[in-house]
């Protein structure tokens, strides 16, 4: 005997609650503060050296790394990113 799903998907419900964009973005958010942290630790870079790099404050680059913080939005983000972004 299979078993089937019954209901829809999380993602379904999400978008039924208008939330699936902005847990999409939380999530997007979060992805990228961890890879940011990850690259500044293979690289032996302190956030005052990166915040240097993309032209910004240590405070501005502390709202990036913080997962949680929910003030600095994607769009924020693609400008300072740029010289990291691998193509």
């Amino acid at each position: 005997m299979s078993k089937k799903n019954i209901g829809s998907s999380f993602n379904d419900f999400l978008k039924d609650e208008a939330m699936l964009e902005g847990a999409t973005a939380v999530a997007i958010k979060r992805v990228i503060a961890w890879q940011i942290g990850e690259e500044m630790k293979a690289q032996h870079m302190t956030k005052t050296e990166l915040a240097k790099r993309m032209h910004t404050s240590r405070a501005a680059l502390n709202r990036l790394l913080d997962e949680e913080d929910p003030s600095l939005t994607l769009t924020t983000l693609r400008v300072p990113l740029q010289p990291w972004v691998r193509r």
